[in-house]
């Protein structure tokens, strides 16, 4: 019980740091009704996280109210291990795209999210960066054809090419014609506005190229494939030089 106790208490300690640095004030009757808490263990609970810190104004009196301090910075940061991905394959396809503007802030943020990670993850973080590529943009033809991919079907597919999973998608063509497809999602490729993916076919059981943005529906297949080397798929893209990250 007591451990549960303990549990709750550090479940409301995060909750109240999170509501301070989402809102610049907040009443002390606001935050007590949101934590069902009374005054007093509001402020005592405040304490706790001064004492850890964070630098917390209170105004007292009728109406007071509680704010972090202006020149606080952005704090602690806990990042899913798909959020950390994410971010940092975000990162390099901005470095790749060679903007002129805010790079040197990204350099810092990459390697700061590194110098937190292990061998291992940094070595995986490495291995998928391999399977990602950066072409130049797409013609005016697709551009006008291109339709922002609904998010289910992006998430999937994320997970899928993320971990190495088949998935079961609804892919329409160009022509409006929809089939049915149990692909393996090797090879990510952005074709700017335009994500495509290189894939293993198995109803044609041929390498296949599939627009994101065209796939309807998917579900992800509990198994996993062994990768395939990108010299088997790289003639899809002959017209192109592609650069990975």
């Amino acid at each position: 019980m007591k451990r549960a106790k303990t549990q709750s208490h550090l479940e409301r300690l995060d909750k109240l740091a999170s509501m301070l640095k989402s809102e610049d004030f907040l009443t002390t009757k606001d935050l007590s009704d949101t934590l069902n808490v009374s005054t007093r263990t509001l402020f005592r609970d405040l304490n706790i996280l001064k004492a850890r810190g964070m630098p917390i104004d209170t105004d007292k009196g009728r109406g007071g109210g509680v704010r972090l301090h202006r020149q606080w910075g952005l704090g602690k940061i806990n990042l899913t291990k798909s959020e950390t991905i994410d971010l940092l394959i975000s990162i390099a396809i901005c470095e790749k795209m060679n903007s002129p503007l805010f790079m040197k802030s990204l350099h810092s943020i990459r390697y700061k999210l590194l110098a937190l990670l292990s061998p291992d993850q940094k070595a995986n973080i490495k291995a998928l960066r391999s399977r990602v590529l950066i072409g130049s943009s797409a013609s005016p033809q697709v551009h006008a054809s291109y339709e922002q991919s609904q998010f289910p079907e992006c998430h999937a597919l994320s997970a899928a090419f993320l971990y190495q999973q088949p998935i079961n998608i609804s892919y329409i063509d160009e022509k409006k014609t929809v089939t049915e497809r149990l692909i393996e999602p090797h090879y990510l490729y952005f074709n700017y506005p335009v994500w495509y993916v290189f894939a293993w076919d198995h109803l044609r059981q041929d390498y296949r190229t599939f627009r994101v943005d065209r796939i309807q529906d998917s579900n992800v297949i509990e198994e996993t494939f062994v990768l395939r080397p990108f010299t088997e798929f790289s003639y899809l893209i002959a017209t192109d030089s592609p650069i990975l990250l």
